[in-house]
């Protein structure tokens, strides 16, 4: 089914100097004691800078509750919960000891927050506990949802509102504040003896805990150099010079002077400059000012307009100065359009959490497919006992759930249905009844009742893709498709036809079929000219192998298809891990609902998810205008000669995480891959090379070129690798974007995990250009 949810040194007039503002001073409170069997935790400085201490939600979070952990109908058992003082990690006990790093989990890797028995969990195993006391935390990835039952309905909404607060602070910090927790965590984690005060040795500590292997008569003289009461001791302003020292970023210091001259401040016409050479659209004076205004830091500069280099880190390190255009962060493109001229976000066997072969089937992957932005999923409908169609994959091991769950947790859906007539007219009562309005039952324009709808007519709509039910016959008695034309095809086809048409009519349920208003399943046989007009509302669905056949032998033919028909495309059977195949393949000839396995992480999904990055994730991204025109003469084969040059030089990186926490000697050899994602003469990869012992500000300088031959079809994978000499790299993070939202010049790009969470503050700083011939 689918859904509609939008969701030079130069000199100024005189102005009185400003001096480069510094850090915010870093202070080491005394921290309480940890929670039982946990680790040390820092003190509340990073609870007071998000002006939460005196919030008694937050409070009563950070002296811990006790939550009933469900997992079974018997298995209901008493942990402590407790959110430590960084304000961004929660504590918990487990009944094993095992390594601190394993006894916490982040905020930022929380999907979402649902009160009561909103979980297939606790609506299977909640019910001795009244919905008033439950919550369920769902996580990114493949981590399971943590069902908890409070003593008390109060405690239960106290931890609902302070980690909706608490989120939406962390939503809100910039990547300075962000930075700012992370040291800080590290610093108190450092100090061992939690005195406040940091000898050698535990500096030397927290360089390895951050990811850098510095020499040691390198970290001694840097030691040295800070510790101003030669006692062999930092503290107070000793270790907020050595963080200074320590945060320094050369390369945008060399930058910034290029601009600011002598004085080491920018003023807006400088700092317009630096904008007309970043190439950015709108560099105006007006702009610049506004900059300043918005990311500087000292008061004293804002008021002369005038830009420090703190502010001017501020600023590269914002949203403004990501690598991603925050213009196409909102729904910018035309959704006026019929659906067939959209990519559109699709899942396959969404109601998998693991394999195709014996994984569990749960509601819960289809919220989660929903939350990455997913927009069509599928329903693999099949007879279950008393009546009630059930999904699972067919004739496998995996666990079957009751289709009427899956209407009840979800909005949209496509299936596949082995279910005899019976059961379908469960399935139709089951849509109508709990979708209502929701669902699309009839053609929402009587006037062009054949002509596909745009996005912007199914906002908040459902549509079910299914076989339709042949409505009359001919003179002859053959079965006639309500779409059929009265013109003859060649007998043996008429006959093969009329065999299809009879078998459809004794499988498929009129109820069911009276669904199918935009979505007819049909069956795709080849690609020769039809002796009659499209059928905008046939949809056909394809293995990868059979699209890429057509792809292979009738590149064009294929792609004109797609400009007015709806074309499914989904993994082979054969992956029995549920493995997923690359989409960029079938997004080169225009097809639309190209669904993947969300449950499998890897760059396929990397894919999906950069594609789907802009538009405001809602799911729709409008093709180019060369998969939109009936007439286009492209071909993904054969996109003719380069037309656009990318240049990325990859300059530096900063903070990387540390891939293994519990070994402290363990520190990454980082290197750079630039991947392009586009037609087959377009893609390549190439990549810098590594840099030994350093994941806290490698640098590289590095220029990478590709040339592009359809530009518009480009996604652009930033990869960050552990280099290992005797096994394959360990993979540190990404980032991946269409090319069309790109912005040149100096950009900060920041890192994602496997599963798509934030890895703040770690990002890779480089310079982009892109050429058009």
């Amino acid at each position: 089914m689918l859904c509609g949810r939008w969701r030079s040194s130069r000199r100024r007039p005189e102005e009185p100097p400003v001096p480069a503002q510094v850090a915010a001073p870093v202070a080491l409170p005394s921290p309480p004691a940890p929670p039982d069997g946990g680790t040390k935790r820092p003190g509340l400085r990073a609870l007071k800078k998000m002006g939460l201490t005196e919030d008694e939600d937050v409070r009563a979070m950070l002296r811990g509750s006790r939550f009933r952990k469900i997992r079974s109908r018997t298995w209901h058992k008493e942990r402590l919960y407790r959110l430590q003082e960084d304000g961004l990690s929660v504590w918990f006990q487990r009944r094993i000891p095992r390594a601190p790093s394993q006894h916490i989990f982040f905020l930022q890797h929380i999907e979402a927050v649902r009160e009561g028995h909103q979980s297939e969990g606790l609506r299977r195993f909640g019910g001795a506990f009244a919905p008033a006391r439950c919550l369920t935390i769902a996580f990114r990835g493949r981590r399971k949802n943590l069902d908890l039952a409070a003593p008390t309905a109060e405690e239960a909404q106290r931890w609902v509102r302070g980690l909706a607060k608490l989120r939406a602070r962390l939503d809100a910090m910039t990547q300075r504040e962000r930075l700012d927790h992370w040291i800080h965590t590290y610093l108190h984690r450092a100090d061992s003896d939690q005195d406040s005060k940091m000898s050698f040795k535990e500096i030397k500590s927290l360089l390895r805990m951050v990811n850098v292997d510095m020499n040691d008569m390198y970290a001694y003289r840097l030691f040295k150099e800070c510790d101003h009461s030669n006692n062999e001791r930092l503290e107070g302003t000793e270790i907020e010079e050595f963080l200074r020292r320590l945060l320094k970023r050369p390369e945008l210091e060399e930058i910034f002077y290029k601009y600011s001259g002598e004085d080491h401040v920018l003023s807006a016409p400088e700092l317009r400059e630096f904008l007309e050479d970043q190439g950015e659209d709108g560099a105006t004076l007006a702009h610049a000012q506004h900059l300043i205004q918005t990311y500087e830091l000292n008061e004293t500069a804002k008021q002369h307009e005038l830009m420090t280099l703190d502010g001017f880190m501020m600023y590269l390190l914002s949203p403004n100065g990501a690598a991603l255009d925050p213009a196409h962060m909102c729904v910018f493109q035309d959704m006026d359009q019929p659906l067939a001229h959209y990519f559109i976000s699709s899942s396959h066997n969404t109601y998998l959490t693991d394999s195709q072969i014996g994984g569990p089937s749960s509601t819960e992957a289809y919220v989660r497919a929903f939350a990455q932005g997913c927009r069509c999923v599928e329903l693999d409908c099949w007879e279950g006992p008393g009546g009630e169609p059930v999904i699972y994959h067919g004739h496998t091991l995996t666990s079957k759930i009751l289709f009427r769950d899956v209407v009840q947790a979800v909005r949209d859906h496509a299936f596949t249905n082995h279910c005899g007539l019976e059961q379908q007219a469960a399935m139709a009562r089951h849509l109508r009844t709990i979708l209502g309005d929701m669902l699309v039952t009839q053609a929402l324009d009587s006037q062009n009742p054949e002509e596909l709808p745009s996005p912007e007519q199914l906002k908040g709509r459902v549509l079910v893709k299914g076989k339709k039910l042949p409505a009359v016959r001919s003179e002859d008695g053959r079965i006639l498709s309500d779409r059929e034309e009265e013109e003859e095809e060649e007998e043996e086809e008429e006959e093969v036809e009329a065999a299809e048409q009879r078998r459809l009519a004794k499988q498929i349920s009129p109820e069911l079929s009276a669904l199918a208003v935009y979505c007819c399943a049909t069956r795709l046989r080849n690609l020769r000219p039809a002796p009659t007009l499209p059928q905008p509302c046939q949809v056909s669905s394809l293995s990868e192998r059979k699209a890429k056949k057509l792809i292979r032998e009738a590149g064009n033919s294929f792609v004109r298809h797609n400009a007015r028909q709806l074309t499914r495309v989904y993994p082979l059977g054969l992956r029995m891990n549920s493995a997923n195949y690359s989409p960029q393949e079938m997004w080169n000839s225009g097809c639309q609902l190209v669904a993947l396995n969300f449950q499998t992480p890897g760059y396929e999904m990397d894919l999906n998810a950069g594609r789907f990055l802009i538009n405001g994730q809602c799911g729709y991204v409008l093709k180019p205008a060369c998969l939109r025109q009936p007439d286009t003469t492209f071909d993904p084969e054969c996109p003719g000669p380069p037309r656009t040059t990318l240049t990325i030089q990859v300059l530096t990186a900063q903070q990387l995480p540390k891939l293994n926490a519990e070994k402290p000697n363990s520190i990454v050899d980082p290197l750079v891959r630039v991947e392009i994602h586009g037609v087959p003469a377009d893609c390549a990869r190439k990549e810098t090379n590594y840099v030994l012992n350093n994941g806290f500000n490698p640098r590289w300088g590095q220029t990478l070129q590709f040339q592009l031959r359809a530009p518009e079809l480009v996604l652009v994978r930033f990869v960050v690798e552990d280099y290992d000499t005797t096994s394959p790299n360990d993979f540190v993070g990404q980032f991946t974007l269409p090319l069309n939202s790109l912005k040149q010049g100096y950009r900060h790009i920041h890192l994602l995990s496997k599963d798509g969470a934030s890895l703040s503050p770690a990002t890779l700083f480089v310079h982009i250009r892109i050429q058009c011939s």
